[in-house]
């Protein structure tokens, strides 16, 4: 099956406005109306979802940005797109944690695209990363809350649009080390 160009088109901009979403508001919210601004914020999200792909992940994205959209067309409160990366990480929690009471986990769905023959003490290990995965998006989720009820909008810009985004990159570096040594081991303890 070939992939349009212009299906990769949409995704990357959807994407592109996921990543800079914080700066977006941040400008926008200083510039236009809350209504254009959300509007603006869900146009490419909402075309990604017409082009998506089963489990490619935008729908959630999608009814968040339209649920936000709502609010702030209903109420022309303009903070109500604060809390688009708590709704995030509420989805990605919920769907992590899900895959724990129903697995293969979220983490072994991904190693298995890489390793199918995946040994069980890998099923173990990735069941592990999954929970710090859960505990991190908790952790985000709250930190994001709690810049978009106390702070400012400039605290909220630094750490959803900078300091959250670092998080994650640490977080995928320091697994990506864990996940090496772990390997290490494995092939050592395997005649």
């Amino acid at each position: 099956m070939s992939v349009k160009p212009w299906s990769l088109l949409i995704k990357a901009v959807a994407v592109l406005v996921s990543a800079l979403y914080p700066l977006v508001v941040f400008w926008g919210l200083q510039h236009w109306d809350a209504r254009f601004l959300v509007l603006l914020l869900c146009v490419p999200l909402l075309l990604r979802l017409v082009f998506r792909r089963h489990g490619d992940g935008a729908l959630p994205l999608a009814a968040t940005m339209t649920a936000l959209a709502a609010v702030v067309w209903l109420t022309g409160r303009g903070d109500a797109v604060l809390y688009q990366p708590v709704a995030i990480n509420a989805v990605l929690l919920s769907t992590f944690a899900a895959t724990l009471k129903r697995p293969p986990t979220m983490i072994e769905r991904f190693a298995r695209l890489q390793e199918p023959d995946l040994p069980p003490e890998g099923v173990v290990y990735c069941r592990k990363v999954t929970l710090v995965w859960c505990a991190f998006f908790a952790g985000n989720g709250a930190l994001a809350l709690f810049t978009a009820v106390y702070g400012n909008l400039e605290l909220w810009t630094l750490y959803n649009g900078l300091i959250s985004y670092g998080l994650i990159g640490l977080l995928f570096g320091v697994e990506w080390l864990v996940r090496l040594r772990f390997k290490r081991r494995l092939k050592q303890e395997t005649p």
